[in-house]
């Protein structure tokens, strides 16, 4: 399909080769799926998908002061992240809002990497740089450098390994490691946005198509397909992990999105957004983000509202849905008022005018077992 994007990956001619659909994503022209997004869904469930992930944002952040430059600038302790470890932290607003959720992986004592959505890398950058002041510590927006592939499902590890000779097995979840990978020097992270095992592969932007082809040329025989954003977001969804721009926004805190785990605020300089933080903290919940199960067949979309079922009121606002393929039924979120987020308990959602019943169920809807 034709898209309006400007920007195109250094995989855009492989994609087109493959017949992918494409489609504008945050400025980026992107591939959605390349047949089936269903099928593609149950290939990263039962065996494994490749995804082009080159639109996300690589920001450098480097210096003897480039850790306590970071915690001052996030909510987290990136300073307290081993060398060779990543960490999932948020960077918000004066007033606890946040701006966008990320990784910062630490790949040495002095040097940081912070991965930020696609759509907010230009302003992540540019608050980085400017809550660094002060402190020796050097942002810088390397992008353009860096391709971004990932290999997702349970057979990830295998088509992994065939392609390195670093042991996978010391490589643990969310840790990452300079390696070599197909002749090419990478950094080759654990981690992923589908809940299952898998692996993101950042290289030279120039290796990029060489990178995916010896991916998808190793991955022949344990299933591995080629995966676009369409079933990236139904599998993100049933796996319960929020996105920018639907569970998280400028207008929800970390608290708010139940993920008031990844703040810390005994940082001896404090944060951005703590004061705001710690009185969202200590205050009596707006909304609660919660995991509901329609009773029928009709998805609710973003956007949604979620009704009192003794009232008949607007009582929340579904954030995102879908039909799970793996479960075979309808799965959505929603942030809804606090006395309707007990598991178990039933509210309606106003399905185009028509008011459809719904099961308030715990997060996420689907785990590995393994």
């Amino acid at each position: 399909m034709p898209s309006s994007a400007s920007l195109q990956t250094p995989l855009h001619a492989l994609h087109e080769a493959l017949g992918a659909s494409f489609t504008d994503y945050a400025g980026w022209q992107m591939p959605v799926r390349y047949g089936s997004e269903t099928a593609e869904h149950h290939a990263v469930r039962t065996t494994a998908g490749l995804f082009d992930l080159c639109h996300m944002g690589e920001i450098e952040v480097t210096g003897t002061e480039a850790g306590r430059a970071l915690d001052r600038a996030l909510v987290g302790r990136p300073s307290a992240i081993p060398v060779g470890r990543a960490r999932y932290t948020m960077i918000c607003d004066e007033d606890g809002g946040i701006i966008d959720d990320l990784v910062v992986y630490r790949l040495g004592d002095d040097r940081y990497l912070v991965v930020a959505n696609a759509a907010n890398t230009a302003v992540v950058a540019a608050a980085l740089t400017e809550r660094a002041g002060g402190f020796d510590a050097t942002v810088r927006d390397a992008t353009d450098d860096w391709a971004l592939i990932a290999v997702q499902g349970p057979t990830a590890a295998a088509v992994v390994a065939g392609l390195t000779d670093l042991d996978l097995t010391t490589l643990k979840y969310y840790a990452i490691a300079e390696t070599r990978l197909a002749g090419a020097d990478v950094l080759l992270a654990r981690t992923g946005y589908t809940g299952e095992d898998g692996f993101e592969v950042y290289c030279a932007s120039s290796e990029a198509a060489a990178t995916w082809l010896a991916l998808g040329s190793a991955g022949a025989e344990h299933g591995l397909v080629p995966a676009g954003l369409a079933c990236r977001d139904t599998l993100r969804l049933e796996a319960g992990m929020a996105l920018y721009g639907h569970e998280l926004t400028r207008r929800t805190t970390p608290y708010d999105a139940g993920l008031g785990r990844v703040v810390v605020h005994d940082k001896p300089e404090g944060f951005v957004g703590d004061a705001a933080l710690r009185a969202r903290a200590a205050a009596e919940p707006r909304a609660t983000l919660v995991g509901l199960r329609p009773a029928g067949r009709r998805s609710p979309r973003a956007g949604y509202t979620v009704l009192d079922p003794a009232t008949g009121e607007a009582a929340g606002t579904i954030t995102s849905g879908s039909p799970s393929p793996t479960l075979g039924h309808p799965v959505a979120m929603a942030y809804v008022a606090p006395h309707l987020a007990t598991v178990g308990l039933t509210v309606q959602v106003d399905v185009r005018g028509s008011r459809e019943d719904a099961e308030v169920v715990d997060l996420p809807f689907y785990q590995r077992t393994t």
